[in-house]
């Protein structure tokens, strides 16, 4: 809450009552909290990770609302700034809000803040914490880091894997930040976008996101750093230790995620020319950079997106469920497991052809077990059940069925741009459908296994 509140000196606001009183109830909070547990055990048990992760994202997602529901500047209501809040922590940047360009320099920067710290959050949670819980085969890239990462456990050297997390990530940003200033944007624009670019949250200070700037370099810039997130951020610590990029390079997801988003940057970019969308240079800008915004969930715009050919909105609403690499700040499903689900049909083709023969899914040269493809197979299938049954509840609600689809790939693959109803923006949706897509949220951001853990009758017997 305090940088808001220079940002509000340095830009002459007056409005800093919504930050300080977010600041001490959110301060008060947790220190009563630290206080009441300072003499407990320590030691946690893997069935706590669980519950860690869902208390510290509906926590935070709360503390996130405080200040958007607090300023009169912004007249929202509860739902409004709920949906915003939760939208900002879990770097969806689906946005109830209008007229962004007029809102205030500390507002715009506090949501881009909130993608930033979102981001973090999700890469500590997803390298440090949920390998060790076995989830959906998020284990699996450990397989292949030499050196430290590869025995990391949930215990007190958790604190310097998130230090170094934190370092290689704000470089990024940093040097992000460098890149759209150099490209031709002001310092404060530069920041927010560098925020939430690295952050793949998608939240702008523009209404036209991107498109805002009518530049191609700050596209450029926009796609390159949006695929540099979506790697898997232990690679880049296993990059300086060594002194060698071929960490990058050799690993088996990195290597499938880049083939599929050329595949598709490759038919969005003749679609966009084949259909006279734009000319030959404005296909292969905007099909670069909004294919690749969309595929690794960052959400940020241009070029009209998305009133596009049918066919490849469709097409990127779909990428948007593959996501990027596990350990990265994407959403959607992650390349690493549609790598396992590809290798796995692949060995029942083999399998069904020579019954009698074994055949063993590897990936960079380990085995994988086949505990490890069953959850992956079991978060698929949650995936898809619980992104059907929000499709199904927002048309139940009345919405057309283009709108429901689009609507849930927004929030459930934490990707931000919806369609139909929703292209322009979400502060049409009922109270109903925000709540229910706050849910979508959460669930895409935890990858749904830590929410239904939780909340099921097992967690709770001991």
């Amino acid at each position: 809450m305090l940088v808001p509140i220079l940002i509000s000196f340095i830009y002459g606001e007056n409005e800093l009552h919504a930050f300080l009183i977010t600041f001490v109830v959110a301060f008060s909070i947790g220190f009563i909290g630290w206080k009441a547990t300072d003499s407990g055990d320590k030691n946690l048990r893997t069935r706590d990770g669980f519950m860690v992760a869902v208390i510290f994202w509906v926590s935070f997602s709360i503390i996130s609302t405080l200040p958007l529901y607090l300023d009169r500047r912004l007249g929202l209501s509860m739902t409004d700034a709920l949906f915003e809040g939760i939208s900002g922590i879990t770097t969806t940047g689906a946005s109830v809000l209008s007229h962004i360009d007029t809102l205030p320099k500390s507002i715009l920067y506090y949501r881009a803040q909130l993608n930033f710290l979102g981001g973090l959050g999700i890469i500590v949670l997803a390298v440090a914490v949920m390998p060790f819980l076995g989830i959906g085969g998020a284990k699996l890239y450990q397989s292949e880091m030499p050196g430290p990462m590869k025995e990391e456990k949930l215990t007190p050297r958790l604190a310097d894997t998130a230090r170094n997390l934190w370092v290689i990530y704000t470089a990024m940003a940093v040097l992000c930040g460098l890149s759209y200033y150099a490209a031709g944007m002001n310092w404060f624009d530069a920041l927010c976008h560098s925020l939430s670019t690295v952050s793949l949250g998608g939240f702008s200070t523009h209404d036209d996101s991107l498109g805002y700037y009518h530049s191609a370099p700050i596209e450029i810039v926009g796609g390159v750093f949006s695929i540099l997130a979506a790697l898997n951020f232990s690679l880049y610590y296993i990059v300086i230790l060594n002194r060698s990029f071929k960490p990058i390079f050799k690993n088996s997801e990195v290597r499938f995620f880049i083939f599929v988003l050329f595949i598709i940057v490759s038919i969005v970019c003749l679609e966009l020319y084949r259909t006279g969308t734009f000319d030959a240079k404005d296909s292969l800008v905007h099909g670069f950079f909004q294919a690749v915004s969309i595929m690794t969930d960052n959400g940020l715009g241009a070029g009209n997106f998305p009133h596009w050919p049918a066919q490849v909105v469709l097409l990127l609403m779909g990428a948007s469920f593959f996501g990027g690499c596990v350990g990265s700040t994407c959403g959607g499903i992650k390349a690493m497991r549609f790598l396992l689900l590809y290798r796995q049909g692949s060995r029942e083709i083999d399998q069904l052809i020579h019954p009698n023969a074994v055949y063993q899914i590897k990936v960079g040269g380990d085995s994988v077990s086949d505990r490890v493809i069953q959850s992956v197979w079991g978060l698929f299938f949650l995936f898809i059940f619980f992104s059907c049954a929000f499709i199904w509840g927002l048309v139940a609600m009345g919405y057309d069925l283009p709108t429901a689809f689009g609507t849930v790939a927004a929030c459930i693959n934490n990707m931000g741009f919806g369609y139909g109803e929703t292209a322009s923006g979400f502060g049409g949706l009922t109270d109903p459908a925000k709540w229910l897509m706050c849910v979508a949220m959460i669930f895409g951001r935890l990858e749904i296994f830590p929410v239904l853990i939780v909340l099921s009758r097992t967690y709770w017997r001991f």
